[in-house]
């Protein structure tokens, strides 16, 4: 898929205005704080969710304006489209050709679009969270029944945890546990086998970006985690057992901390540049490039789900890179339409082929 065109009315600072991206790499570039990201932020909205950003809707809205509108015209699934988002207050109206929707997830399918932000140098920084909620999303996005499967893990997990709770004052209710364990084992074990089948499809393509990105210098390879030793290959059946078997060895260890020790919501994956980890050996510009390549890699795992390329969005993702690293997002991302923001006009300079688009005190020229 890819965008035609994008009007935005009283969104944040921008000016009223439109954009008419090209099919390919678009650059938005300008100083700090003039609305670049917005644009970004504007394209995002329409994939069903959220911003990227920590925002509240009715921020949205311009100062002294009442409501704030964005409209898109994109082609996807052979034909042109167009979608319409009107926020007021905390409202969020959604009209998708010509069609009134009760809510924007009715975009889910039509609209695709993968964000890289600074933020999401915590896959690589911080601790394991940040990690699980990317590839929780990702599975999500593969398939709806992966939602509904995380959410009945959580809440048998809750449930467990109360009762470990209770146990230590009542440990009559010790025997009651079983019942809470095979029912965390069958929810347990499906999502711990798509996150292995997924990061197994991820781990390829992202080594394959990243030595594009890196000019051949670096190879990187994500590692899944696994609390029960669950490996790439083994069935549903198999990691249900060794979940099993490990919940039996940490019983104790649950007793006396009130909280369940394993299972995927204390799994993790190690990013691995050159075999040693990213979070303790690798530089800054390393980091980034190493998150990058996964969301590229992301971008092409939905394309082979969806049968259609989303378009990439890169906030600020220049800084910190070498001018090789530079010249390989800005000229060698091939076959999906690209926004890069960036400060910069000499590493606007580097694009070859391309649209660029300045943004000076919120308006686009």
């Amino acid at each position: 898929m890819y965008i035609e065109n994008l009007k935005f009315q009283n969104f944040r600072n921008l000016r009223d205005g439109c954009i008419n991206p090209c099919e390919g790499i678009n650059v938005i570039y300008g100083n700090n704080a003039h609305g670049k990201t917005n644009i970004l932020e504007a394209l995002w909205l329409f994939c069903g969710g959220h911003s990227f950003r920590a925002s509240r809707e009715n921020e949205f809205i311009k100062f002294g304006e009442k409501f704030s509108k964005l409209k898109v015209k994109f082609f996807s699934q052979e034909r042109e489209q167009e979608a319409e988002l009107v926020f007021s207050g905390s409202r969020r109206d959604v009209i998708i050709n010509g069609v009134r929707k009760s809510s924007s997830s009715a975009l889910i399918g039509k609209y695709n679009a993968v964000i890289f932000s600074p933020d999401d140098l915590t896959l690589v920084k911080r601790g394991p969270s940040s990690r699980r909620r990317f590839i929780d999303s990702a599975i999500c996005r593969e398939k709806f029944q992966n939602a509904v499967l995380l959410a009945k893990y959580n809440q048998t997990l809750n449930q467990r945890n109360a009762l470990l709770k209770d146990i230590y004052h009542h440990s009559e209710l010790k025997k009651t546990l079983e019942i809470w364990d095979d029912t965390l084992c069958e929810f347990g074990s499906s999502i711990i086998l798509q996150r292995l089948s997924y990061i197994e499809k991820l781990s390829q393509s992202a080594c394959d970006y990243h030595l594009g990105i890196s000019d051949n210098t670096e190879e990187l390879k994500i590692s899944y985690i696994s609390t029960c030793d669950a490996v790439y290959g083994e069935n549903k059946k198999k990691i249900f057992q060794k979940m099993r078997d490990r919940l039996n060895e940490s019983r104790e260890e649950d007793f006396r901390s009130g909280y369940t020790n394993v299972g995927p919501h204390r799994d993790d994956f190690d990013i691995l540049i050159n075999g040693r980890k990213a979070k303790i050996f690798a530089s800054q510009g390393q980091q980034r490039s190493s998150v990058l390549s996964l969301k590229l890699a992301e971008a092409r795992v939905l394309s082979e789900l969806t049968g259609e390329n989303p378009v990439i969005l890169l906030d600020d993702v220049l800084s910190e890179l070498d001018r090789k690293r530079q010249d390989f997002l800005l000229n060698k991302i091939k076959g999906y339409q690209v926004f890069i923001t960036c400060c910069d006009f000499e590493i606007n300079n580097l694009l070859r082929e391309g649209k660029k688009f300045l943004i000076q005190n919120g308006e686009v020229k």
